[in-house]
């Protein structure tokens, strides 16, 4: 069986972290491997790719199959252009310096990409909690000038019903005086 770069799982349960491993075909997954070429954290966004690209470029060159994923992390951190243009060299088609300009354009490309997508993200996440801030004042607001109504209302509520008590009390008065007048004639 040949030699296969494909994803080793380490990590707790639900935090997957993988090691990027060159193994025999017949091991099992996270048993023997010939060599360790990289790290994979798919927990963090955007994903985290640590590789060895000499290395990793030495097994594809000498043969190595890779898994549908491993091809696609070696792809996205340009380690198949890199091998492609090197075919290229070989064949005449290319000068080493040529191949590596085309590579290094596509790195810079690459990064850049990626820490706009970075930024974007961080961006995002700021402009989410001033929104979220911003929703929860106007609530409070809401609520303030709901519970401010409420006791205005049982001030007034109160207010009047004192002013009830001394114009009943103010009506009483009279009354009393007059029985009292009349009690004494």
């Amino acid at each position: 069986m040949p030699a296969r770069i494909r994803l080793q799982r380490k990590g707790k349960k639900n935090q997957p972290f993988y090691h990027i491993v060159v193994a025999d075909g017949r091991a099992p997954r996270d048993g023997r491997f010939i060599e360790k070429l990289g790290t994979y954290n798919p927990m963090t966004n955007p994903a985290e790719i640590v590789i060895n690209e000499e290395r990793a470029c030495y097994w594809i060159k000498n043969g190595a199959q890779t898994t549908d994923t491993c091809r696609r992390i070696l792809s996205y951190k340009g380690i198949l252009l890199r091998r492609h243009l090197q075919i290229g060299v070989e064949k005449g088609a290319l000068t080493q310096e040529q191949a590596d300009a085309k590579y290094n354009e596509w790195k810079q490309a690459k990064e850049a990409k990626i820490a706009n997508k970075k930024s974007e993200i961080t961006n995002n996440a700021r402009n989410e909690a001033k929104s979220r801030l911003e929703a929860e004042k106007k609530v409070n607001e809401t609520k303030a000038a709901a519970v401010e109504a409420k006791r205005r209302a049982a001030a007034e509520a109160e207010a009047a019903a004192k002013a009830e008590a001394e114009g009943a009390a103010a009506s009483e008065a009279p009354a009393a005086e007059a029985t009292e007048e009349n009690t004494e004639a």
